[in-house]
């Protein structure tokens, strides 16, 4: 196979994969240069459609301080977040936007110049920060990659999917076999410093916010590399997903600050519901609304609710929404006059790979930073805009930790290394799948059995259908193409995700078992490793 050798090798080119390659260039000079790897095109990502904004808890917003936020993101966490990660992640704001602020990427200002700070649920104060509008996610992506296209250093590879981490016998990291879908071949990267940005699972799911890119690759990785994966039962459902009929399957997001601007949930009667589930209404935990809407919906027999935006005055509306409205106008609705159908989707990983704020891993070499790894920021139930802020924080974490690592080549190949290697070498079975219907099997077991809701008996039955399309899959490591990389993937995250929430029994931030509705007295993280069985661990 094709070789090649770089100092560090980041999957994912998200905010957080983006944004660890332009600092770690910054900061370190590397003998062997970065490679920055995707499996589709360059920015291709949940954070380039990422709308409401992200936390700033900076110098220039005197109403917030890391102490209230760190409260909202504890409180919104339900028990299980790491407050040292949180605290961490809080302080590093204000350096890490204004090195954003400092790098081109600019955030929607007042009309006396400074900087303008919005709402979203949960949050005790204003400090979301938000750029053209709703398109947050898209400037600050859009922005990064213009930086790191410029940037000599940094080689682009996309169209390339990450297929196996190469893991010596001391258990150390030491490169990747990608597959190239523009020449069908496999090729070997080495290095010293492997990075996963690789994003969320959403594809998992029958309906979800998220780009088709998002398959879970970097977590199934991880995990059969031997990594600890933790917390996979945690999966957000954002509450207001455009539902234009049921068959409308990718959503696009209506970003929560329309509902931090004002907008109230309506149901098919026209009737405001919210104060029913929670005092906050729809500035409640995104867990709670998505409860509150899944629970209208089913009392009306309806694939939706609607989201009443016309109220907020349509200047207003159509100046800080312009996305939204331009694909709602596009969609037949006015949404400064008609309300919005909405309904939930799957949105986030709360979940992912074990790690630390800098992204080290439980093996060496290997770090995950954003949403594919779970440092305890979130808890069990994710913070609106905190996501973004993680993506940028870890990978400027990295970046600093990284330049005091030794990030020379490894030269031995061990026999663990060789033996990965020869798999690919080997020809493959004549099997032939319909993997569209294949994915589109699993994401209705996921979302009928694994979603907003979940009993032993759901769960179950998932794990017994999703066994079954294992067993039909016969391609255990070399797969035809990257469709089936993919599948293969996603059948390991729904495992991932079936099991941890079989482990746990009770109801907690965005995993409610109808079977278990309260919560435990006693917080604790679901733990996963490959070849061990599953299992619960304190909270520190």
């Amino acid at each position: 196979m094709k070789y090649s050798e770089y100092s560090v090798v980041i999957i994912g080119s998200g905010a957080a994969g983006l944004y660890s390659a332009l600092k770690i260039s910054q900061q370190i000079a590397l003998p062997d240069g970065i490679i920055l790897i995707t499996k589709s095109k360059l920015g291709e990502s949940n954070s380039m459609y990422a709308q409401g904004g992200i936390v700033g808890v900076i110098h220039q917003n005197k109403d917030d301080s890391v102490e209230l936020h760190v409260k909202d993101t504890i409180n919104a966490g339900a028990g299980l977040c790491d407050i040292d990660a949180v605290k961490d992640i809080s302080e590093a704001s204000d350096v890490v936007i204004n090195d954003l602020i400092s790098s081109d990427i600019n955030f929607d200002e007042d009309d006396n110049g400074n900087l303008n700070f919005t709402l979203e649920a949960a949050h005790s104060v204003r400090r979301i920060l938000h750029s053209g509008g709703d398109a947050t996610g898209k400037n600050i992506t859009t922005g990064l990659m213009k930086k790191v296209l410029e940037d000599e250093t940094i080689t682009i590879q996309e169209n390339s999917i990450a297929v196996e981490l190469l893991i010596d016998m001391d258990n150390n990291c030491k490169g990747v076999i990608l597959y190239n879908e523009l020449t069908g071949e496999h090729e070997i990267v080495y290095t010293s410093a492997l990075v996963l940005a690789t994003g969320g699972v959403g594809q998992v799911y029958k309906y979800t916010t998220n780009p088709e890119c998002t398959t879970g690759d970097g977590i199934a990785l991880a995990y059969n590399a031997g990594a600890i994966i933790q917390d996979m039962e945690f999966i957000q459902f954002h509450p207001t997903a455009l539902a234009l009929s049921s068959e409308s399957k990718n959503r696009f997001l209506i970003s929560e600050a329309v509902r931090g601007e004002g907008a109230k949930l309506i149901n098919h009667d026209g009737k405001e519901f919210m104060a029913s589930y929670h005092d906050k209404r729809e500035l409640a935990p995104r867990d709670v609304v998505a409860r509150a809407i899944f629970s209208e919906m089913k009392k009306d027999h309806a694939s939706n609710v609607f989201l009443n935006a016309s109220i907020i005055g349509c200047k207003k509306l159509l100046d800080r929404f312009p996305t939204i409205s331009k694909k709602c106008r596009e969609n037949g609705i006015d949404i400064s006059q008609k309300p919005i159908p909405v309904a939930p989707a799957a949105h986030y990983t709360m979940g992912g790979i074990k790690s630390t704020i800098e992204g080290r891993t439980s093996i060496k070499g290997l770090y995950a930073i954003g949403e594919v790894a779970s440092t305890g920021l979130h808890g069990a139930n994710r913070l609106a805009s905190n996501s973004l802020l993680e993506c940028v924080v870890m990978a400027y974490e990295l970046a600093d930790y990284l330049s005091f690592a030794n990030l020379s080549i490894p030269k031995k190949i061990d026999e663990a290394i060789r033996l990965t290697i020869e798999k690919y070498s080997s020809a493959l079975s004549d099997d032939e799948y319909d993997i569209e219907q294949l994915k589109n099997n699993l994401k209705n077991i996921m979302w009928d059995n694994v979603g907003i809701v979940r009993t032993q008996e759901s769960l179950k039955k998932a794990k017994e259908e999703v066994l079954k399309l294992k067993k039909e899959f016969k391609r255990d490591s070399k797969c035809l193409n990257t469709q089936e990389y993919e599948y293969r993937n996603m059948l390991t995250i729904a495992m991932l995700i079936i099991d941890s929430a079989l482990a746990r029994k009770e109801s907690r931030g965005a995993h409610t078992r109808m079977d278990y509705k309260q919560s435990n007295e006693h917080a604790l993280h679901t733990e996963v490793v490959k070849s061990t069985e599953r299992k619960l661990v304190n909270v520190e």
